[in-house]
C-alpha cells in the first residue's frame, strides 16, 4: 500500500471537545490547555465566532477574566482559510455551538492535517436540547471533557443553562443577567414554576 510522505504527521492530529452548561468553566479549561501548548513551544491559533462580543471584540475571555487573543470569524470555513501553512500545531475554538454545521468538516480536515483541535461549547441550549454542531463534534472527537457548574438553588452539579429572561430565540447572548446554571431537577422545576423571586 502506498503511503503519502506526511502520513506520520497526519496521524498526530485529533479533536478534543470541552462541553457543559454556562458558568461551568469551559473557556477556562480551553485557555488552560492552549497556554500549556504555548509553554511547550507549539504554534497555537484561537478562533471565536464574531457574533460573540460579550467581553471583548477579539479576545476569548473566561468568566474569571482570563483571556487569550483570538481571531473572530463569521463562519466555520474562515477558520480553515486561516491555516495556510504547516506550522500550526494547535487550533482552539471557543463557543463552537454558535458556528454553522460546517465546523464539523473543518475540525476533521484540521485533525487530518496533524493539528490538535480543541473546541469548547455548550452541549445544550436553554431548553435542554442538544445545541448546534456540538453533538456531531462529540461523536467524532477522540477526547471529551464534560465540565459542570454548581446549581445555585440546591448545590448539586449543574448541567443545564437556565434562561432567566422571557426571550424565546435559541441564541440570546448574555451572562448572569440572562442565565444561571441548574441541576436536572431545578431546571425541570424552573420550567414549571418561577424560581426568579
Amino acid at each position: 500500500m502506498f503511503l503519502e510522505p506526511n502520513f506520520r504527521a497526519q496521524r498526530s492530529g485529533w479533536i478534543e471537545v470541552i462541553c457543559g452548561s454556562m458558568f461551568s468553566g469551559k473557556t477556562e479549561e480551553l485557555i488552560r490547555r492552549l497556554n500549556r501548548a504555548r509553554i511547550a513551544n507549539q504554534k497555537v491559533l484561537i478562533f471565536k465566532p464574531s457574533r460573540d462580543t460579550r467581553y471583548d471584540e477579539a479576545a476569548v475571555v473566561s468568566h474569571n477574566d482570563n483571556s487569550v487573543d483570538s481571531i473572530p470569524v463569521a463562519k466555520s470555513s474562515d477558520i480553515y482559510n486561516h491555516i495556510t501553512n504547516g506550522n500550526v500545531n494547535v487550533v482552539g475554538i471557543d463557543e463552537a455551538q454558535f458556528f454553522d454545521m460546517g465546523i464539523i468538516d473543518v475540525c476533521q480536515k484540521l485533525a487530518l492535517k496533524g493539528i490538535r483541535v480543541i473546541a469548547a461549547g455548550l452541549d445544550m441550549d436553554f431548553r435542554g436540547v442538544p445545541f448546534g454542531p456540538i453533538p456531531n463534534l462529540l461523536a467524532i472527537a477522540e477526547y471529551i471533557t464534560k465540565v459542570h457548574a454548581i446549581c445555585p438553588h440546591c448545590g448539586s452539579l449543574a448541567m443545564h443553562s437556565y434562561r432567566l429572561s422571557e426571550e424565546t430565540e435559541t441564541v440570546v447572548l448574555g451572562e448572569k443577567d440572562k442565565y444561571e446554571p441548574r441541576c436536572r431537577i431545578c431546571f425541570k422545576m424552573g420550567n414549571m414554576l418561577d424560581f426568579r423571586q
